[in-house]
């Protein structure tokens, strides 16, 4: 019976060893990786350093470390004008997603907009007018621009008095005339007839404004500076 019970404890002792065993070598296991890793850690942290200083090495002379210190501050100081330029941004993000449907719309009203445009003609008749222009510009010289400039005065002086109410009835009463023109004398007209005809009013105002214009016509007229 004894030696059973010293055959059990010797048991338990040597599942205890193997256990203290076992935690052991996880222990050296552990131990060996973080040396490998330091040792990996500081080729990295060698590497990186001599990358930096081969790097910073051109902007040495214009770098301190009293510039960074001050650096420092100078955030240290703004850190509440920052937030809230942080928060002016958050708040410009905000107001841009609640205007995104909005501008959607605008745009999608605008494709509409320019497309009843093109369906009543609008781009049809710019480009036309393009032409038109093109047209100008290539059958007019520089020179006949130039004296254009020079004689706009005169033109548009003449185009306004043209279009005074007593120009425009004289006009309209000279072309119902010469629609006239063609109409066909059956009677005799004999010189008495002529002198009754030249006797009356609205004869002699014209022959003196046929006069006149003659005169006024070989006249030439300078425009007002």
């Amino acid at each position: 019976m004894e030696n059973k019970e010293l055959a059990l404890e010797i048991q338990k002792i040597n599942e205890k060893l193997d256990v203290i065993t076992r935690h052991l070598a996880e222990q050296e296991k552990r131990a060996r990786e973080i040396e490998e890793l330091k040792a990996d850690l500081s080729l990295i942290t060698k590497d990186m350093f001599d990358a930096a200083v081969e790097e910073l090495q051109d902007v040495a002379h214009h770098f301190d470390t009293r510039d960074l210190v001050f650096l420092f501050k100078m955030l240290l100081r703004n850190v509440r004008p920052l937030t809230r330029l942080l928060q002016q941004v958050q708040s410009f993000d905000d107001l841009s997603q609640d205007l995104r449907p909005l501008g959607k719309q605008a745009f999608q009203q605008a494709l509409e907009t320019l497309d009843e445009l093109d369906r009543k003609g609008y781009f049809a008749f710019f480009a036309e007018a393009v032409k038109i222009i093109d047209t100008v510009v290539t059958s007019f010289t520089v020179e006949d621009v130039r004296l254009l400039r020079e004689n706009i005065t005169t033109i548009l002086i003449t185009v306004k008095n043209m279009t005074q109410p007593q120009m425009l009835s004289a006009v309209n009463n000279a072309l119902d005339f010469f629609q006239k023109l063609d109409m066909d004398v059956t009677e005799d007209i004999s010189l008495l007839k002529i002198a009754r005809e030249m006797n009356k009013p609205e004869i002699k105002r014209g022959i003196f404004f046929m006069l006149q214009f003659m005169k006024n016509v070989s006249i030439p007229k300078h425009p007002e500076n």
